[in-house]
């Protein structure tokens, strides 16, 4: 029961405090049913509502990788893509901070960070044969959240696109 419970304080489903009072509780506690009690409300990482990753940093060496849907984007976030394809889609994204920090590293790789309006994306570092690109089709000065894109390309591609919607059907995405 309090590996249940230290598993979800490490997933951010509780919170130090309140894992340290229901595993006060656990140990306190005399029937089976005053166990189930104390993890009830707790889902399973795969029911969660967002997607839960076991590392914070994003890796693709010679592979794919991809993060999309409802998951926390941490307020620093390394990305590497080492002859490899890296697609963040923050669309549906939970932003830890108003001021998130990517450090982009593409090594014969792509890059591609899918980004809703109301995200105001701003790039700068260092590129050897390499692209950074950055195509915003909405005024970001109004900008909620702010994605500070640091990166270092060599002979790599960084690029930053903003969602829209279609104009023929309400709700359907592209990028």
């Amino acid at each position: 029961m309090i590996t249940l419970l230290s598993e979800a304080a490490a997933d951010g489903r509780l919170s130090m405090s309140e894992h340290a009072e229901r595993s006060e509780r656990a140990l306190a506690a005399r029937t089976l049913g005053d166990l189930t009690r104390l993890t009830a409300d707790l889902a399973l990482p795969s029911g969660q509502p967002i997607k839960l990753y076991k590392r914070r940093s994003v890796m693709a060496a010679f592979a794919r990788e991809r993060r999309e849907g409802r998951w926390v984007v941490p307020d620093v976030l390394p990305v590497t893509a080492f002859f490899g394809n890296v697609v963040l889609d923050l669309r549906d994204a939970v932003f830890a901070s108003q001021r998130v920090t990517v450090y982009a590293t593409a090594v014969a790789g792509q890059i591609r960070l899918i980004v809703p309006a109301g995200v105001a994306v701003e790039m700068a570092g260092r590129s050897v044969l390499g692209v950074r690109t950055v195509r915003d089709r909405a005024a970001s000065a109004d900008a909620s959240v702010v994605l500070d894109v640091r990166t270092l390309t060599l002979g790599g591609a960084v690029k930053a696109v903003t969602a829209r919607r279609s104009r023929w059907r309400p709700g359907l995405r592209r990028t």
